[in-house]
């Protein structure tokens, strides 16, 4: 039988197809907290579904907080997708996506059996000051994640922000995620102040504790002086009235082994 004779051999009713295919993002930055000056912490991007459709129906899960995502298309894969809804919603393009899970149980969405590619996002917080709510919303804004998890979510968003943080942690720690939301050139203390907003409770006792910190982040591998044309260390006062030296991240890209 040739391949062709095969093809028309086979019958694809017999299988049961999804509902509907999906891309869901979680998009993370790090913002100043509203009653604290200098205080900042991890945050996500939320929008509230509408309780009407754009066809005036009601829309399924309405008046819930949901992540941005959409339906992926036949011409596009669920990475394409996210990275076309990533730019629908906030204008961004190019910046750090990743895929991290697939979320198929059967009941996860009262609409049927709809198969969700979950992606995250780092995002610095000055390129998300053009977000705006969609047609099918009602309001869209970063929300701190503690809060979020607090916050009545649409489908099982809980469980997608939460397997997120987990994964965006355990990069801050192994990789130089840190980049993606510091400005190029940085200070010791702005390094270590990401790494603790983000890796949380996973945290090691060389970010922990300040004095070790100083001591040990100079020699770190991917980061470098930042050198005037004299050779001097660049300095900046941005925050302090003290100047503070400037470093800037290398080529270098650190692998984690358990062989080490």
């Amino acid at each position: 039988m040739t391949h062709k004779e095969a093809l028309k051999e086979y019958d694809n009713k017999q299988y049961r197809t999804p509902d509907g295919y999906t891309s869901d993002i979680v998009i993370f930055t790090i913002r100043k907290e509203e009653e604290a000056e200098f205080q900042r912490s991890l945050h996500i991007l939320l929008i509230k579904r509408a309780l009407i459709n754009s066809e005036g129906q009601p829309n399924i899960e309405g008046g819930k907080w949901a992540l941005p995502g959409g339906f992926v298309a036949p011409d596009e894969t669920a990475f394409e997708a996210a990275a076309r809804e990533l730019k629908e919603e906030t204008g961004l393009c190019g910046i750090h996506l990743k895929h991290y899970a697939v979320y198929d149980q059967e009941g996860r969405d009262p609409r049927g059996w709809i198969i969700s590619n979950a992606h995250y996002a780092a995002v610095p917080e000055h390129l998300l000051t053009g977000r705006k709510a969609g047609d099918d919303a009602m309001d869209v804004r970063l929300v701190n994640i503690h809060e979020a998890l607090e916050r009545p979510l649409a489908f099982d968003h809980e469980t997608i922000i939460k397997d997120a943080l987990r994964k965006i942690q355990l990069e801050m720690l192994q990789t130089t995620l840190a980049k993606e939301f510091l400005p190029q050139e940085f200070t010791l203390s702005e390094l270590r102040h990401i790494v603790l907003c983000v890796a949380g409770d996973l945290v090691e006792e060389v970010v922990k504790s300040e004095p070790f910190f100083w001591r040990k982040a100079p020699k770190l591998p991917f980061i470098e002086k930042v050198l005037n044309e004299d050779g001097s260390q660049k300095t900046t006062q941005r925050h302090s009235k003290f100047k503070t030296k400037l470093y800037r991240f290398n080529e270098y890209s650190p692998i984690k082994s358990i062989y080490k």
